[in-house]
């Protein structure tokens, strides 16, 4: 079996803890998780997500992007 690399976005609330939900699901490539960050991520600002991280199997990729407050 071959492994596949797993990404995610590590979500920060206001205080610069990570937000559990809404979570971010597990993508199998990178561009699919920019693509899911990119489409609502008014949604996630509107629920107190302040910062997201891009995670490649668990480890931060810098930088993170901290989300407009409009």
């Amino acid at each position: 079996m071959v492994a596949r690399p797993r990404w995610q976005w590590r979500l920060e609330g206001v205080d610069g803890g990570d937000v559990e939900r809404p979570g971010s699901p597990v993508f199998l490539a990178r561009f699919e998780a920019e693509q899911w960050l990119g489409e609502p991520w008014r949604a996630r600002a509107g629920v107190g997500v302040r910062r997201v991280v891009l995670q490649h199997d668990g480890a931060d990729l810098p930088p993170g992007i901290d989300l407009p407050t409009d």
